[in-house]
C-alpha cells in the first residue's frame, strides 16, 4: 500500500502537531452565530427551500453541531478499536505501539474537545440539539463486525476528514473562526491517523484470503448502511431542533422535502466524500480490484 507510511515517521509527526484542548477551545469561549459553521459543500443549507436566509444560517449552525457530534460518536468506537489492535503488540516494536497509543490518546482528546464544543454551542445557540445514541450502543453495533471491516470504515472516515478540511474548510474565509480553528486542529492529528489506519488495514489483511477479504468488505458496507440509518434519524432530530429555534413548525410537504435534501447532504458529508477519496480507493484496490467495482456500484447514492 503506502510504503512511505511508517510508524516512526507518524509518531514524530504526531508529536510535532500536538495541541491542548484549552488552546483550541477555552471553556469561556463564545461562538459567533452571525457566521456559518460549515462550508456550503458540506452543509448544503444554502439550497434549503422554503427557509429565509436567517433560517438557513440557523440550519447551518445545527449542521455544524451535528458534524462534531457525529465525529464524537465515531471516535468513541475508534478509541477501543485502536486499543484492542495495539494490545497484542505491547511486547513488540516500540514505535508501532507508541504510535498506536498516541492515536488512541488523540482520539480520547478529540472526544473531550467535542463534548466541550457541545456545551459551548448550547450556551450560545439557546436550544438543545439532540443527537442520536447512545454512543456505546452505536459503538457496540459497529465493533461487532470483523476487525478488517471496522478498519476500512475507520479509514474511510479518516481520509474523509482530510478532504473536508483541505477542499472545503481551509480556504473559506467566511466561516466562524473558532469553529474553523477547531476543524484545523482536528485535521492536523487526523492526518496521522489516516496513515496509521492504512497500516492497520494492511496488517489485518495480509493473512486473509480473497474470500475473507470479500466478506470483510461486505461487513464494511453493512457498517456504512448502519451509519446511514443513523444519519437519517439525525436529520429528523436536526429539523426538530430547527423548528424549535425558529419558533414555527415546517409545513409537512416542505419538511419532507427538506428532510430528503438534508439527509442526502449528510450522506455525502459522512459517507460519499470518504468513498470518493483517492487514497481510500487505492487501499481497496490493493486488497482486491473487484472491491472498487463494488464500491462504484453503490457510491452514486451517497453523492
Amino acid at each position: 500500500m503506502y510504503r512511505e507510511f511508517t510508524y516512526n515517521a507518524v509518531l514524530e509527526s504526531s508529536q510535532r502537531a500536538a495541541w491542548q484542548i484549552d488552546d483550541v477551545l477555552p471553556e469561556t469561549a463564545e461562538l459567533d452565530f452571525t457566521r456559518p459553521f460549515l462550508p456550503e459543500p458540506l452543509a448544503r443549507t444554502g439550497s434549503a427551500e422554503g427557509l429565509s436566509d436567517e433560517e438557513r444560517l440557523v440550519l447551518n449552525h445545527i449542521r455544524g453541531h451535528e458534524y462534531l457530534a457525529m465525529f464524537g460518536l465515531v471516535e468513541e468506537f475508534i478509541l477501543p478499536f485502536v486499543i484492542d489492535h495495539a494490545r497484542p503488540l505491547l511486547n513488540g516494536d516500540d514505535c508501532r505501539v507508541r504510535a498506536l497509543l498516541q492515536f488512541a490518546g488523540e482520539e480520547a482528546k478529540h472526544i473531550q474537545l467535542f463534548r466541550r464544543f457541545r456545551t459551548t454551542f448550547q450556551r450560545g445557540f439557546g436550544e438543545d440539539c439532540a443527537v442520536i445514541g447512545p454512543a456505546d450502543a452505536i459503538g457496540a453495533a459497529v465493533l461487532a463486525h470483523d476487525p478488517l471491516s471496522v478498519a476500512l470504515a475507520v479509514l474511510q472516515i479518516e481520509w474523509m476528514t482530510q478532504a473536508h478540511y483541505l477542499e472545503s474548510v481551509r480556504d473559506d474565509a467566511g466561516l466562524e473562526p473558532l469553529f474553523k480553528s477547531l476543524l484545523r486542529h482536528h485535521w492536523m492529528e487526523e492526518a496521522q491517523h489516516a496513515k496509521l489506519d492504512t497500516l492497520m488495514v494492511e496488517a489485518l489483511a495480509e493473512t486473509r484470503s480473497a474470500a475473507e477479504i470479500q466478506v470483510a468488505f461486505e461487513g464494511y458496507l453493512e457498517i456504512g448502511a448502519f451509519l446511514d440509518e443513523g444519519l437519517r434519524a439525525q436529520t429528523q432530530l436536526n429539523l426538530a431542533g430547527l423548528e424549535r429555534r425558529i419558533g414555527r413548525p415546517l409545513p409537512a410537504p416542505q419538511r419532507a422535502k427538506l428532510e430528503a435534501q438534508q439527509h442526502q447532504a449528510a450522506r455525502w458529508t459522512f459517507l460519499g466524500s470518504g468513498m470518493a477519496h483517492p487514497r481510500f480507493r487505492d487501499t481497496l484496490a490493493e486488497l482486491s480490484p473487484r472491491l472498487i467495482d463494488q464500491l462504484d456500484a453503490i457510491a452514486p447514492q451517497f453523492a
